[in-house]
């Protein structure tokens, strides 16, 4: 037998091997409930993964703690959960940075299994997970046992929409984004273009219900929602409106920027909020009667297509507001650059950037992935070629590159960006973290040169100082491993969850 039918053959075994897997999945997810959500107290079932592949369970070598002082941290957002627990991207400023430690070595991994992804994790008062799992069909919001993951409660949220004719594997409205709020509440935006307030205790009991419908049209999603410092709500769609509510009469207003908006926003504690849209990064303040208002606006360069990996023909980025006086993003340029901004609203145009700098390689360079942001290190990762699920299949996976980029004084006393240095590692579509007490960056790698019968996926750790690979470790193989845009999260006691197609992985 040639090479060629060997290899053929090998891909046939793959793909029989494959099959029952993405027929459970697909089954599971079409179904109105996933059966597994809706049954609190029993034991999860673990996500199965390929049985034919023999992928290294760990590579590296354990860590020693190097932890990084002297990173303030940001403030805490009075209507919002403890920093770190709250969002998917950790805290309002979405700095994607812990304090916790995170893994240092070899452990156990625990899964469970719902054909649905938790992608969006945040922690109650009693530690407890709170997650949307989205399917196909439903995302259903969980309260899971940290250690077990056993589920405590569900409760599944409106259908998706199908007049909006999004990729639901890239459209993150209806639930791919919530947050826990000061009261242990989670605040939900739901494909029926409402938000919900909802307890989050077992029977997850709605307290309060705000319809947009009369702000929102009927083919568009609202992507996130996320109070500002006077407690009230501010959102954002698909489409590109922007919109309040107020949190005591329910009262909407709203403006329509005619762009795009595929993630979610950033506020501070001095008004700002925000908004990067395909075509530009804004921010907007209250103004009369709570309504959003326009402080500036800034384009940024874009190389004009939708490029592989990213949601959208736009930034990628959910804005990182940096210390007092700056917000960060990437642009959609090639090579994509990171761009930093001064965020005041006195700025003269002409000094609104503070400095940008090329990462990655041209023709291979983007990312739909909220930059870690600490003091003024910034670290950026690279979804060049994740262009859906089947991109990194049979042994295929995406472009190479997590960089870290500083901002540092020249020697005219203003600001240049420069890069520290660029990682080989791929990670095809996830949200990477911090750990300041382990001075790891977190991320959730499919290495390049595995063979069609090997879809590994890696819990990997690299060293912010230097970004070399301390270790990786396997999650599981196969498509219900693959995290299609979810984070790293790391809980209060340190283990690290990573939303998955299959559900949620936690990696002790």
């Amino acid at each position: 037998m040639g090479a060629w039918a060997q290899a053929e053959g090998r891909r046939c075994l793959w793909r029989r091997a494959l099959a029952p897997l993405v027929a459970m999945i697909a089954a599971a997810a079409l179904a109105s409930d996933s059966a597994q959500a809706q049954i609190p107290g029993l034991p999860p079932i673990p996500i199965p993964g390929n049985p034919l592949a023999d992928s290294p369970k760990f590579q590296g070598s354990a860590a020693t703690p190097n932890p990084i002082g002297g990173i303030p941290a940001p403030p805490q957002h009075p209507f919002m959960a403890p920093n770190e627990r709250s969002n998917i991207h950790n805290d309002a400023y979405q700095t994607d940075v812990y304090r916790v430690a995170g893994p240092i070595g070899d452990g156990a991994e625990v899964s469970t299994l719902f054909a649905h992804e938790c992608g969006s994790v945040a922690f109650d008062s009693q530690g407890r997970i709170v997650s949307v799992c989205v399917g196909l069909e439903r995302p259903i919001l969980v309260l899971l046992h940290p250690h077990t993951l056993r589920t405590l409660a569900a409760k599944p949220l409106p259908f998706r929409n199908l007049l909006s004719g999004s990729n639901p594997f890239t459209d993150f409205s209806g639930g791919g984004y919530f947050y826990l709020d000061h009261r242990d509440r989670a605040v939900v935006a739901t494909n029926d273009r409402r938000v919900l307030v909802i307890a989050a205790r077992p029977g997850f009991p709605v307290e309060r219900t705000y319809s947009l419908t009369g702000a929102v049209g009927p083919t568009d999603g609202i992507v996130s929602v996320l109070p500002d410092w006077d407690g009230r709500l501010w959102f954002v769609t698909r489409r590109g409106v922007v919109g309040t509510i107020d949190p005591d009469s329910g009262a909407v207003r709203r403006v329509a920027l005619g762009e795009g908006i595929s993630n979610s926003f950033a506020v501070d504690d001095d008004g700002g909020v925000y908004i990067v849209s395909a075509e530009a990064l804004y921010r907007f303040d209250a103004g009369v009667e709570g309504a959003p208002e326009e402080s500036w606006r800034r384009e940024y360069p874009e190389a004009g297509v939708h490029k592989p990996g990213q949601s959208d023909a736009g930034s990628g980025t959910t804005p990182t507001v940096m210390g007092r006086r700056w917000v960060a993003i990437t642009d959609n340029a090639d090579p994509m650059n990171v761009r930093v901004y001064r965020r005041g609203t006195g700025v003269r145009p002409a000094r609104r950037e503070v400095c940008a700098e090329p990462v990655f390689k041209p023709g291979a360079s983007a990312t739909d992935q909220s930059l870690i942001v600490a003091g003024r290190s910034i670290v950026a990762e690279n979804n060049y070629g994740y262009s859906g699920v089947t991109a990194v299949q049979f042994g295929r996976t995406t472009a190479a590159g997590l960089a870290r980029v500083d901002v540092i004084r020249d020697s005219s006393g203003g600001w240049r960006c420069e890069t520290v240095w660029t990682s080989s590692e791929r990670a095809p579509s996830v949200v990477p973290k911090l750990s300041l007490a382990t001075g790891l960056v977190y991320t959730y790698t499919k290495p390049a040169g595995t063979g069609p019968l090997e879809d590994p996926w890696y819990l990997t750790a690299l060293d912010f100082r230097t970004g070399a690979t301390v270790f990786r470790r396997l999650g599981g193989e196969g498509l219900g491993y693959n995290n299609n845009y979810a984070p790293v999260t790391l809980g209060p006691d340190g283990t690290a969850y990573v939303g998955v197609l299959g559900g949620l992985a936690a990696f002790r």
